[in-house]
């Protein structure tokens, strides 16, 4: 089980730029996110790999990249 969702973007920078930023929070949070970056979109999956699982760190996590 995982949070994943699929952002849009104008172009790759823009992308890029948006990973870049949630890279920036999943360092700060210590908790790491999978990312898929392409033309014009990028994946994010969040799970806590240590449990297989969802716990709140994931939702945490979810929630300050939906505000970027």
């Amino acid at each position: 089980m995982s949070i994943q969702r699929a952002y849009g973007f104008a172009n790759f920078a823009d992308a890029l730029a948006f990973v870049n930023q949630a890279g920036e929070i999943c360092e700060v949070e210590n908790h790491h996110a999978d990312f898929s970056l392409g033309w014009g979109r990028a994946t994010v999956k969040i799970w806590t790999h240590d449990v297989g699982g969802l716990t709140r760190s994931d939702f945490i996590l979810a929630a300050k990249i939906d505000q970027i």
